[in-house]
């Protein structure tokens, strides 16, 4: 079956890499999100990933212990980057050739982020990390995931989650409640479904670009998205 998508971003959130650790990066899990995202490289789709860091530091915890807001969004950027780099060399050793592209000029250790370049490497068959965010306080990497799948001319951004995708209620405190196969931007806003932060939703919408939610933890389902399966929930015009 022929992929549905021919270029994806894939948005990965910190808290994913830790498996069932408190913090870090669990290399099992590492291990196995690299399987999924080599299982879908395989089929030739150009892949973009933006990935968080609440693994390690989130911006928004900070504040609450009276940290300044920008300082602790900085420092949950630097913490992206520590992850760009551990899935960058576990793709390495998986055989995939990624590239690291970072908002925050750290030369040194990665690329800055050009776009041009990123596009070029995505059509080279590289797989590129996009690491630090947006570049700037304030905004999350939800944000950053709808800005750089705009800007690459992704077809649609996938967000791996814990939750196998979007529900009318809580699946943990409501046992009635039913996973949305498909729904669209206007009736997510409706019924207030938080399916990514404001800014990022509202981006994707304004430049229609389709979200799909899916577990990152269900064996297989990043490819099934990409195969067009009923997997997750497609968030669309």
């Amino acid at each position: 079956m022929p992929a549905a998508y021919k270029r994806i971003l894939l948005k990965l959130s910190g808290e994913a890499l830790m498996g069932d650790d408190a913090y870090g990066i669990n290399p099992a899990m590492l291990a196995s999100i690299v399987g999924e995202i080599k299982a879908v490289a395989d089929l030739g789709v150009e892949i973009g990933i933006v990935i968080g860091g609440g693994n390690i530091f989130r911006g928004v915890a900070g504040t609450a212990t009276g940290m300044d807001r920008a300082t602790a969004d900085y420092m949950g950027m630097l913490a992206t980057v520590m992850n760009a780099m551990a899935l960058s060399d576990a793709m390495r050793q998986a055989g995939l050739n990624g590239r690291v592209q970072s908002a925050l000029n750290i030369e040194q250790v990665v690329e800055p982020y050009i776009r041009g370049k990123a596009i070029r490497y995505l059509e080279e068959g590289k797989i590129v990390i996009f690491a630090a965010g947006t570049g700037n306080p304030f905004f999350t990497t939800d944000t950053a995931a709808a800005l750089r799948g705009s800007e690459i001319g992704a077809e649609i951004v996938l967000k791996a989650t814990k939750v196998d995708g979007v529900y009318t209620a809580d699946p943990k405190k409501d046992a009635g409640a039913t996973r949305y196969a498909r729904i669209s931007f206007d009736d997510a806003i409706g019924q207030d479904l938080k399916v990514m932060d404001a800014t990022a939703f509202a981006l994707c919408r304004d430049q229609r670009l389709p979200i799909n939610v899916f577990s990152i933890f269900k064996p297989g389902a990043l490819k099934r998205v990409i195969l067009g399966e009923d997997e997750g929930t497609l968030v669309h015009v």
